[in-house]
C-alpha cells in the first residue's frame, strides 16, 4: 500500500485517512470525476466498508472509513478509482493532466504510464469517540476553511449534509 511510514495499526477499526492526487494535481473539477470516486466507495460499502464522513475538494479527499480489512480495501479503492480516472482523462483528451501524471510519475513505478494517487494514505486509527466528532469536524469544514462555501452543509461533495439531516450523496454511516 506504498512506502509510507503510516499504518493501519487495527484494519478492523475505523481510521481517518487522506487520499492525495499525484503532486495536488486538481482532478476533481467535474461531477463526473467526482463520481467515479463516490461510486467507487457505494460498491465496496456494499461489500462491508462502512464510511462516516467523507470530504472530496479538488486534489485530494478525506474519510472516516471502516471495514475487515480496511487496508486491501483502500488498495482496491485506489487502484480502481485510479484506473478510471485516467480512462476518463483519456477519452475526454485532458492532455495536460495527463501529461504532468505522466511527469511526476515515480521512477519504481514502471509498469504503468501514469502514477495518479500518491503513494500512503496517512491513516490514524480512531481511538475514541472524541477523537471521531473531530476528525468528522475536519473533514466536514475543510471547504468552509478554504472558502469555497459558507457552511459546510453547502459542501456539495461531502457528508456534511448527512450530518445536518439532509440527504448527500453517498449513504454514511453515522452510529459508532
Amino acid at each position: 500500500m506504498g512506502r509510507s511510514r503510516y499504518k493501519i495499526t487495527d484494519p478492523e477499526q475505523p481510521h481517518f485517512i487522506t487520499l492525495t492526487v499525484l503532486h495536488w494535481i486538481p482532478v476533481f473539477t467535474r461531477p463526473e470525476t467526482v463520481s467515479i470516486l463516490l461510486d467507487a466507495l457505494k460498491f465496496l460499502s456494499k461489500d462491508g466498508l462502512k464510511v462516516y464522513a467523507y470530504v472530496v475538494l479538488e486534489n485530494h479527499c478525506h474519510f472516516v472509513v471502516q471495514s475487515k480489512a480496511l487496508d486491501r480495501d483502500i488498495a482496491r479503492y485506489k487502484s480502481y478509482t485510479a484506473k478510471q480516472m485516467i480512462q476518463y482523462l483519456s477519452k475526454n483528451n485532458v492532455k495536460q493532466i495527463l501529461e504532468q501524471l505522466a511527469f511526476y510519475k515515480k521512477a519504481h513505478k514502471i509498469d504503468r504510464a501514469y502514477q495518479f494517487w500518491q503513494e500512503g494514505v496517512h491513516p490514524e486509527l480512531i481511538q475514541s469517540d472524541e477523537m471521531m466528532k473531530q476528525k468528522i469536524d475536519y473533514i466536514h469544514h475543510n471547504p468552509v476553511k478554504r472558502g469555497y462555501v459558507d457552511k459546510a452543509e453547502h459542501w456539495r461533495y461531502s457528508s456534511a449534509r448527512d450530518y445536518s439531516g439532509q440527504q448527500g450523496l453517498l449513504e454514511v454511516c453515522r452510529q459508532w
